[in-house]
């Protein structure tokens, strides 16, 4: 699969119920175009989410991926698990007060009918090294030796490697 173009946008916003925020994204998507959303508080950056799209991508052009589904393969790398439960639990929706990364990709924009059920706010892409520490189980070694975008950059790519 080629990725022509790729989009990442901050929201803020309260899902009541994820089945109805799921079939509304469905219903503005088109065929062909990926909108996939994730916790914004497990992100550590944006190239984070590239690096993790990108071997999602790549994964399904080797035979590599790990779930049949790309939405789920991008959950997969950009949580650097293998375990799908493990990486919605990282990155998944939950109900109540998120913060979103929105994830667009070969698609046209669709921030004007996000931003009718989320509110557009960039700051969910500050970083809260603390809980990413947390989240992402890292040790005070791996943070002293490198930054915390890098020890996710790296996890993700051992996924690849260790298959």
């Amino acid at each position: 699969m080629y990725m022509d173009n790729i989009q990442i946008l901050g929201f803020k916003g309260t899902i009541n119920s994820i089945g109805e925020t799921l079939d509304y994204i469905d219903s503005i998507k088109e065929d062909g175009e990926i909108i996939q959303l994730l916790n914004a508080d497990s992100i550590v950056s944006k190239n984070h989410i590239i690096h993790g799209v990108n071997q999602a991508l790549l994964a399904f052009d080797r035979g590599e991926n790990l779930a049949n589904d790309l939405s789920v393969e991008i959950a997969l790398r950009c949580s650097a698990q293998r375990q799908i439960s493990k990486a919605f639990n990282i990155l998944g929706l939950k109900e109540g007060e998120m913060n979103l990364c929105v994830i667009l990709i070969n698609s046209k924009d669709h921030f004007e009918e996000l931003s009718k059920i989320f509110t557009p706010d960039d700051s969910v892409f500050d970083l809260d090294e603390s809980n990413l520490i947390k989240i992402y189980k890292i040790s005070d070694d791996e943070i002293i030796n490198m930054s915390l975008e890098d020890i996710i950059i790296d996890r993700i790519a051992k996924l690849t490697v260790n298959y």
